[in-house]
């Protein structure tokens, strides 16, 4: 057998007893509760920081908290001296409220269920009074100041706590029912998601006719000019007031009053479960509204800043142009180097062809031998260059490489024109594109976008003494070597000659010791062989001059390269300065653009998040309190 027990739950600081059946509704209810919390403190954080959004947003966000501590509340409003507070009292049946024939309320005023009577001033413009009716366990009233009112900040507070009720009765007087501005606030009551009823007080003082011509005009004025029919009651405060002045209530002059009818909607259409859905469906409402406005205020701002949102890209494509413009004037100065370079192995070619030419044998011989018995140090002047730099300098073999250094006087400057012409024209575009932004945008840029008062050139300057060192060793090793080359193969061939000289006259001398007819014939070839191999001997000359031009050729190509990389590392490093100097100049505007767009996306997505939450959060609304069978809604 089950045992079924009663359950408690807090409500306001008042402990509130629910039946059996009643436990999956407050479970249900709290889940609710707490899922639309997470879900507006989530919007405040959020909130705030979304442009073109007023701050009254944020606020109706932040009031739709109050809504959880509250019970249900029914607000009244409409012009001073409709009877507001007449007509609260009469449900009461007591003055809780002030009357007067002028605007007597200049606060927002809160009658709800205490044990005591008692009032409460609460922070800002809200007044607080409990009162120990029966029907204040089930709702909340609401005394609003007067709309219209003569003192304005009344309509102002009215306003302002408009979305915080969950129900509305526009009051307004038989004899002055439904004016332009009467119809002006049910559209704005509408706009808020509230369900309105129009109460038509001192209808005591109209004839039964009058009433139901008064009522057709109501309703289809409010149909004209709101665009919905609400209902509409014809209510006296003054009769009922006067229904609950005895010991027990007329019910006669109750129901005649009108009065009743405000009961029937408290304890009949707001039953518990009606009650709790009505009081999750208002914060739901203002948070739904809420997030409309801020979805349309972030695609407002997105449609405001899509045509920046290029502009980041734009500005990185023209620098990236930029750097290619310049890139091509350092491809040009390396063809340059190239061409310079070329020039001078061809010159040198030309030179070691010279050295190691076959020409006039027997004097290179006689070289040869006097470089073999060291006889050439005694003739040689110490500052006489040697053979190899003479001809070298006769060709002029390295005179290119002194128009390196006009190569590098050429690209410095181009580079640095370059970027101060390249600066000039992306600050005024950036200037140009800050100014077009809307007033509140540039705002929140951060910084100036302008030129860099000074320009460091230290790149290209710094590299100049290392590229004068390699066209200084392209300059000696070639001589250097073509001189030792030459010198030692001329000793060989003279070593060469020598020896084989030497066996030709011994050839000679030894040819009568054999027999004469073979003897001849043997010494004859030795003879033959002996003069070829002497031939010979001088092809070594140019054969040593092609393997050294083609040394030669490898030395000065790798030292080409060697100068090219060296420029290029160096003009790299100031045009990569370059680049800095414009992202520097540019970045409050490119900062901003990537922040505007990062944040602006972040809070499409949250928005669009929330809206999936606000979609659950009414299903769930819709299904509260509904009986399931087997787990389905029935």
């Amino acid at each position: 057998m089950m045992i079924i027990t009663r359950v408690q739950f807090s409500e306001q600081g008042r402990t509130v007893s629910a039946k059996p059946q009643e436990i999956k509704l407050i479970q249900d209810y709290e889940a609710i509760r707490q899922g639309e919390a997470a879900l507006i403190s989530d919007l405040l954080e959020l909130l705030p920081n979304i442009d073109q959004l007023g701050e009254e947003r944020v606020e109706q966000v932040r009031d739709a908290l109050f809504h959880a501590d509250y019970p249900f509340m029914i607000a009244f409003v409409g012009p001073f001296s409709a009877g507001k507070s007449s007509l609260i009292n009469a449900l009461l049946g007591s003055d809780v409220l002030r009357v007067g024939i002028i605007p007597t309320t200049d606060k927002i005023t809160i009658v709800r269920y205490g044990e005591s009577n008692r009032s409460l001033q609460g922070a800002g413009e809200a007044l607080t009074i409990f009162q120990p009716s029966p029907l204040l366990e089930k709702v909340s009233l609401v005394d609003t100041p007067g709309l219209e009112s003569v003192f304005r900040q009344h309509e102002q507070t009215t306003r302002r706590f408009l979305h915080r009720a969950d129900m509305i009765f526009l009051v307004m007087l038989a004899t002055q029912a439904m004016t332009q501005s009467n119809a002006q606030y049910m559209q704005l009551f509408k706009d808020y998601g509230k369900k309105v009823i129009l109460v038509i007080n001192q209808a005591d003082l109209l004839s039964e006719e009058e009433r139901e011509t008064v009522r057709q005009y109501v309703s289809d004025q409010a149909r004209d000019r709101a665009g919905f029919v609400p209902e509409v009651w014809l209510v006296s405060a003054r009769q009922g007031m006067e229904a609950q002045q005895g010991e027990a209530r007329d019910e006669a002059l109750w129901q005649a009053s009108g009065m009743a009818l405000f009961e029937r909607a408290i304890t009949q259409q707001l039953s518990d479960t009606e009650r709790m859905r009505q009081k999750l469906q208002t914060p739901l409402h203002i948070v739904q509204n809420v997030h409309q406005a801020a979805l349309n205020a972030v695609k407002q701002n997105q449609a405001t800043f899509d045509q920046y949102r290029n502009l980041g890209d734009n500005l990185k494509r023209q620098m990236a142009i930029q750097r290619d413009e310049q890139l091509k004037m350092v491809r040009e100065a390396n063809r340059e180097v190239e061409a310079l370079f070329g020039q001078v192995i061809e010159r040198s070619h030309k030179a070691l062809s010279e050295i190691f030419a076959l020409a006039q044998p027997i004097v290179k011989f006689g070289s040869g031998v006097a470089e073999l018995f060291g006889l050439t140090r005694f003739f040689r002047r110490a500052d006489r260059p040697s053979v190899a730099r003479r001809v070298f300098d006769r060709h002029q073999a390295f005179q290119p490489l002194d128009e390196l250094p006009r190569v590098l006087d050429k690209l410095a400057p181009r580079l640095e024109g370059q970027d101060n012409q390249d600066l000039d024209s992306l600050v005024k575009y950036g200037q140009r594109e800050l100014a077009s932004l809307p007033p509140s945008l540039q705002n929140k840029v951060i910084g100036t976008i302008q030129a860099p008062l000074a320009y460091d050139r230290s790149h290209l300057l710094n590299v100049r003494s290392e590229l004068e060192a390699i066209a200084e060793e392209a300059r000696n090793l070639p001589t250097e070597r073509a001189e030792q080359a030459r010198r030692s193969t001329l000793i060989f061939i003279a070593a060469w000659e020598l020896i084989l000289g030497i066996i030709l006259l011994a050839v000679f001398a030894l040819r009568g010791l054999l027999d004469r007819d073979s003897g001849d014939g043997i010494a004859l070839a030795i003879v033959v062989m002996l003069l070829v191999a002497m031939a010979l001997g001088f092809v070594i000359l140019p054969l040593r001059g092609r393997f050294l031009r083609a040394q030669h050729a490898n030395q000065l190509y790798n030292l080409q390269e060697r100068y090219k990389q060296t420029l290029s590392q160096a003009a790299d490093a100031q045009i990569e300065y370059g680049q800095r100097l414009r992202r520097e100049a540019l970045a409050p505007l490119l900062r901003f653009i990537e922040a505007q767009t990062q944040r602006q996306d972040e809070q499409f997505s949250r928005l669009k998040n929330a809206e999936q939450v606000i979609s659950k959060l009414e299903a769930d609304l819709n299904a509260l309190g509904k009986r399931k069978l087997f787990g389905l809604g029935g």
